[in-house]
């Protein structure tokens, strides 16, 4: 039986279209893919598409659109086999990794891909992409769907959505996860690696779309005080800080530092510890300079990304579902694959 699968249009460079004359790009209507992409009547699969109002750049989206996505997905959860959305690159692996959350008994595809140059372009990679994502989108075996998880496929690469990041704006090969396998990877043939899988222990499927806004990102960078910080968070209503330190979880030791936190933490504002390096993981008291974090009572992100923690915390902060327990105790848990023990 030919699978269904939900191709949800966000926006982005895989729906513009170049005007040679000019070579302006203009939003394509999506509803007329197949004249794009005859390729795609091949598949053994029927493609719907759902495209919203307005397409948006995917620098417009953020959480209220993530909730339109996930109540998509949840309406019309029995009525297809998967789900294709189509995203602009910058912000992907946000969305991505925000539904990732959001989904739970989750035992279809979600596939998130895009393109670096629009599908009228001639050396376009929106082709590849596009279809490629869609047999892992209808990608079944014994019944069931081999990817039960919210996924990236960019350049013949399938990654774990809360794994990955946007490294390069310019290459084909734009996205990396830094610190987790692939899931699979498309060549002749296509491959899975199944060990790398997720699977949920959840048994009905639903979305939750809680998502806080009390929450503030700062970069530590040399010489820059963390004195006027404590007054920003007071005035924003902020209840996390996201702190992005050196290395290992390393930042200046000097005592203004400690004192700036402690006030911070004293305010009753939770501090994530996340890294500036792409790969690797917060360690605290690997070095001196990050033993004040044991002090502070601070949260360390481990090897998550940026993107991966951040929606973890907007969907986790002050959400009912998890009333019961600490934010410090649900943040430090692996609820969907993001992290590594």
């Amino acid at each position: 039986m030919r699978k269904k699968v939900l191709a949800i249009y966000t926006g982005g460079t895989i729906g513009m279209e170049k005007e040679y004359t000019s070579g302006s790009l203009y939003p394509l209507d999506f509803e007329h893919i197949l004249d794009k992409i005859p390729e795609i009547a091949l598949l053994d699969c029927e493609v719907d598409i759902h495209s919203f109002d307005r397409p948006l750049d995917s620098s417009d989206i953020g959480p209220d659109e993530w909730k339109k996505f996930a109540h998509c997905i949840e309406e019309n959860y029995h009525l297809y086999d998967g789900f294709l959305i189509l995203h602009g690159t910058d912000t992907m692996s946000y969305s991505a990794s925000a539904l990732s959350f959001m989904l739970f008994g989750l035992k279809k595809p979600v596939i998130f891909t895009g393109s670096q140059l629009p599908v009228g372009d001639l050396r376009t990679d929106a082709k590849e992409n596009l279809i490629t994502s869609l047999y892992y989108a209808c990608l079944y075996e014994n019944g069931e769907a081999v990817i039960q998880e919210v996924a990236i496929y960019f350049e013949y690469k399938l990654f774990r959505a809360n794994r990955t990041l946007k490294y390069s704006a310019e290459n084909f090969d734009a996205y990396k996860s830094p610190n987790y396998p692939l899931l699979g990877s498309s060549g002749v043939n296509l491959q899975i690696n199944k060990e790398n899988l997720w699977r949920t222990a959840s048994k009905d499927f639903f979305a939750d779309l809680h998502l806080s806004t009390k929450v503030f990102f700062w970069r530590v960078l040399p010489g820059v005080s963390l004195q006027n910080l404590k007054n920003i968070l007071v005035l924003t209503n902020t209840k996390i800080l996201l702190l992005q330190v050196y290395g290992t979880g390393t930042l200046s030791g000097a005592k203004d530092t400690l004192t700036s936190l402690e006030k911070i933490r004293n305010s009753g504002i939770e501090i994530i510890v996340l890294s500036q390096c792409i790969s690797g993981k917060i360690c605290f008291g690997k070095y001196e300079n990050s033993n004040l974090f044991n002090h502070l009572g601070a949260i360390s992100a481990g090897d998550m990304t940026l993107e991966s923690a951040f929606v973890k915390t907007l969907h986790l902060l002050d959400n009912p579902r998890y009333k019961e327990e600490s934010f410090s105790d649900l943040f430090s848990k692996n609820l969907k694959g993001e992290k590594s023990p």
